[in-house]
């Protein structure tokens, strides 16, 4: 690893669980006591039918237990009720109360990185908690959305080495940055000088980050477009820092460092997805799919250092 420049990026990981066992609060409250009632009738009825049975063959017998369906509607009713008591607890704390190193709002729960508050409820109707794997949240991706986790990794442009790794809840890839960077530094002992990434890493917090610790930073205000040679931004940059990366990309154009981003890092992804076949997390809880994610990138150098042993 030469760290000369170091490339990061973030992918989108399927996790142990199916988007569709995922529930809005909206959907909870309409749902909740609809089942209720449900359970109620049938636990009525069984109710009546043990006191007929009783009568017709004593007490001291019982007939066989409750029948699975029923059972299963009832734990049903259980996990909602669980799950629209974590939500109205998220939304009743204080957002600053949040663990930096959880799992993160719910997803429905926060928006351009702003946690949203409801009416009286104080829980959006969107707001949303997976049955399967309650750490796992919503993620954008090319297929649509997806439960799952973003796992974000920062890549030696000399030969596709991961130099530090992290995995995040949350689908923005903006607060990625200066941990990616100084987890390279504190387990290499060397610092990165130069940096690349995507408009998903641009900010002027990040860029201010980044001056600060002397790396030259390439991050694209905006995403480019097939044959041009500059950033298109959906919105101009209004802060100074951001500015003048967007000039100093448009001056440099094909010359641009940036361009060794892609290069660098999307070939990473793709040996790990495509030629590895990893899309998707087979542990469930967010410490232990960190685990499964360290793993994996852990693997990625070794295969890369077998190679350049040959």
């Amino acid at each position: 690893m030469k760290l000369g420049h170091v490339a990061v990026d973030g992918t989108k990981l399927k996790a142990n669980a199916s988007r569709h066992k995922a529930m809005s609060y909206r959907r909870m409250k309409e749902a909740e006591p609809k089942l209720a009632a449900e359970v109620e009738a049938w636990l009525k009825a069984a109710d009546r039918a043990d006191r007929a049975e009783d009568a017709e063959h004593g007490a001291d017998r019982r007939g066989d237990e409750m029948p699975d369906w029923v059972a299963d509607k009832q734990r049903r009713l259980e996990r909602i009720r669980a799950a629209q008591a974590q939500l109205e607890a998220e939304a009743a704390s204080d957002p600053d109360d949040l663990d930096p190193d959880g799992p993160g709002p719910s997803s429905g729960m926060q928006e351009r990185g702003n946690r949203k508050r409801g009416g009286d409820a104080a829980v959006p109707d969107k707001a949303q908690r997976n049955f399967t794997d309650p750490d796992s949240r919503i993620q954008p991706s090319q297929g649509g959305f997806i439960a799952g986790f973003n796992g974000q990794i920062a890549v030696d442009q000399a030969h596709q080495v991961i130099v530090a790794q992290r995995l995040a809840t949350n689908p923005a890839d903006y607060a990625a940055l200066v941990p990616l960077v100084d987890q390279a530094h504190a387990h290499l002992g060397r610092k990165v000088r130069e940096v690349s990434g995507d408009t998903g890493f641009a900010s002027e917090a990040n860029l201010a980050a980044m001056a600060e610790r002397k790396i030259r930073a390439y991050l694209s205000p905006g995403r480019h477009k097939h044959g041009t040679a500059h950033p298109a931004r959906k919105r101009q940059p209004t802060t100074s820092l951001m500015t003048d990366m967007a000039a100093t990309l448009k001056r440099a154009a094909r010359r641009s460092r940036y361009r060794l981003r892609k290069q660098t890092v999307e070939p990473v992804f793709g040996q790990i997805k495509q030629a590895r076949g990893f899309r998707q997390f087979l542990l469930r809880g967010l410490e232990k799919v960190r685990g499964e994610w360290a793993m994996i990138c852990t693997a990625h150098n070794l295969l890369k250092l077998a190679k350049a042993m040959r």
